[in-house]
């Protein structure tokens, strides 16, 4: 495995930067548990001089004209595609995911939103309102300096959907990766500057949660940006609140995937397993619950399980695997323990349920699928986070979309139909941000992506985000005399 020490922790105004004051950050690779690389978390000096760069740089940034900032977006893009296969290896190494998977989903996807946002950069614009003589005139201005908190599942990808359209839209943004993957933010802030962005335009410190709550509460930050889980979405939305501080969170999700009698079995068995065991299960709109119609349910599970049998478990870095380990040991601990739930509650084990032979070492596990589920079952109602199916059967249109939606969670929602009608008007009813028919998982950077309830507020990607980094300022412009009561 080659070297993947950086030659800092951070990534600050241009350079690598490092305090050894902050606590460890080891960089385990999954596959193995071997410590590939050592970080320490950011401290308050190091915090200090990331958003100090940041506001100085920001400030540089917003006075280009818009299609030079669109210029340098663009080139970011050129860089990560250019640079695609060093980037995917290492973010395999970082992740655990399977090399099959990171060279076409990751910095790929990255260098998709530099690409669509430095294509509209110039495109930013505010409005002219007719009054009858005066007039109103709007200008689009950035907010400042933003702070991006990333997930651990995909560390590249996040980055880039975060800092494109903020960074489009004329603002800085200082970014804070999982500690569980601290390698790959730092590459794509060095290729911010290699591609003539300004030095603190795109900062990164690496920490635990206590870097990023200082980051949230600093007075000089304008806007938080986080992909996370529920629980701290609410710690990070609440402490955001206390400064009045604009907001994006990209939250969990429990998601349903609804495949009527009609549907296609052989595609819905494709997205069954692209949103389950994609990534390890390790993805937060994969859609765990899946409810098939009860006549097509045996057929359906057959051949799901006689495809998922023919995964390959192995060597992440190894283009053959398409099964990867999970993230840390302590991630695939909690995923065991929820299959073991599922046994004792009484749902039906149809395949896998725990550590693959020959993989003891490293954080493997099987792709796992349960029949016989129910709605109040705890692997129906909770985000796992893992390799864990939970099949359930309904009988009527209205029944599926009744409990398709009785959950806290509204993030993504699919739909398997040959009717176009009913797939139409199903999603119209399901209460999910994201949807899907006839497809699953899919994000292009086209289409705006996020969740409703409990699952977040606020959009990435497409031209939606650019509300999110951005404020309209009005100037009303008088033509006329002014009047007054005397």
């Amino acid at each position: 495995m080659k070297d993947v020490q950086p030659k800092g922790s951070h990534f600050i105004d241009g350079a690598y930067v490092e305090d050894t004051a902050g606590r460890v950050i080891n960089c385990v690779y999954a596959a193995t548990g071997e410590v590939v690389a050592k970080l320490h978390s950011a401290t308050p000096a190091v915090i200090a001089q990331a958003l100090d760069s940041a506001k100085r740089a920001q400030k540089e940034w917003a006075a280009l004209p818009p299609v030079e900032r669109g210029r340098v977006l663009r080139r970011v893009a050129d860089i990560l595609r250019e640079r695609n296969e060093a980037l995917s290896e290492l973010e395999t190494i970082d992740t655990g995911k399977p090399i099959q998977e990171t060279l076409v989903a990751d910095a790929t996807s990255g260098a998709d939103a530099l690409e669509y946002y430095g294509g509209i950069t110039a495109s930013i614009t505010g409005e002219s309102v007719p009054l009858g003589g005066d007039f109103v005139y709007t200008i689009r201005e950035p907010l400042g300096v933003c702070v991006g908190i990333g997930a651990w599942n995909y560390p590249t990808q996040i980055a880039c959907w975060k800092s494109a359209p903020a960074l489009a839209c004329g603002n800085a943004m200082v970014f804070k990766p999982s500690e569980m993957t601290p390698l790959c933010a730092l590459k794509l802030a060095e290729i911010y500057v290699e591609a003539g962005a300004p030095a603190g335009l795109f900062n990164v410190v690496n920490g635990y949660g206590d870097v990023g709550a200082a980051l949230v509460t600093d007075s000089r930050v304008d806007k938080v940006s986080l992909t996370g889980s529920v629980p701290t979405g609410r710690k990070v939305y609440a402490a955001a609140a206390e400064g009045i501080r604009h907001v994006t969170m990209e939250l969990g999700g429990k998601s349903p995937l609804i495949v009527f009698e009609d549907a296609d079995i052989e595609n819905a068995v494709s997205a069954a397993i692209n949103a389950n065991f994609y990534s390890t299960g390790q993805i937060c709109s994969n859609g765990t619950r899946v409810f098939v119609h009860a006549d097509i349910a045996e057929a359906f599970a057959a051949r799901l399980v006689e495809r998922t049998k023919t995964a390959v478990i192995g060597d992440p870095l190894d283009p053959e695997t398409n099964i990867g380990p999970m993230v840390t040991d302590t991630q695939r601990a909690k995923v065991l323990e929820y299959i073991e739930i599922g046994k004792s509650e009484g749902a039906k084990l149809l395949l896998g349920g725990g550590i693959p032979a020959g993989f003891e070492t490293g954080n493997y596990i099987e792709p796992t699928i349960f029949s016989g589920v129910t709605d109040d079952m705890r692997i129906a109602a909770e985000e796992i986070f893992g390799p864990v199916m939970a099949i359930l059967t309904f009988t009527s249109e209205e029944e599926a979309i009744t409990r398709a939606n009785a959950t806290e969670f509204g993030l993504a929602a699919g739909v398997f139909t040959n009717d176009i009608k009913r797939g139409h008007r199903v999603v119209a009813q399901l209460e999910a941000g994201t949807c899907w028919i006839n497809q699953y998982n899919l994000t292009p950077v086209e289409a705006p992506f996020g969740g409703v309830k409990m699952s977040g507020v606020g959009r990435e990607n497409a031209r939606a985000a650019l509300e999110h980094y951005s404020q309209i300022k009005s100037v009303y412009v008088a033509l006329s005399d002014v009047e007054s009561a005397f």
